[in-house]
């Protein structure tokens, strides 16, 4: 199986803090972006009726499209995917399988998963995450202050 070897390990992490390229951070705004899937490329069927794009493919193309990564792509990145598509719709609506591992790393170009977004050091922020921390919580979790049992033990 193809790839590119792990994902980088997170910085907070690591021993020594070398100067590294930032982080670019992407504000997802579920705007719809780029084009359309292409009608008349999958051709005719035996009636002559054009055919239609698998619904799995529909669904992959409108992710790209509202999808954070999408308010950095160019009409190139736009076409490359198109191309990716129609081996997407091949995969679903033939079962060719063997388009997947293809589809994969094409996908992986533009970070499709956690991972590939770490190795394109593209951050998605989730605005759903509350970043503010209560006074009686402490930054590591659901751990009380020290302040609160002291009280409680010394009454």
């Amino acid at each position: 199986m193809a790839g590119r070897g792990p994902a980088p390990k997170d910085p907070s992490k690591r021993r020594r803090r070398n100067a590294s390229d930032p982080e670019t951070v992407l504000h997802p705004d579920d705007e719809l972006r780029g084009p359309e899937l292409p009608e008349g490329v999958l051709g005719d069927d035996a009636d002559g009726n054009p055919n239609e794009w698998h619904p799995m493919t529909q669904l992959w193309w409108d992710s790209w499209r509202t999808s954070a990564q999408a308010q950095t792509f160019t009409a190139t990145d736009w076409l490359f995917l198109i191309d990716t598509a129609l081996m997407h719709h091949t995969m679903w609506a033939r079962g060719r399988w063997e388009f997947a591992s293809e589809v994969r790393l094409r996908a992986a170009k533009f970070g499709a998963t956690p991972e590939d977004r770490a190795r394109l050091k593209l951050k998605v922020d989730d605005p759903a995450v509350q970043r503010t921390v209560p006074n009686n919580v402490a930054a590591a979790g659901n751990v009380t202050d020290i302040t609160s049992r002291k009280a409680r033990l010394t009454g």
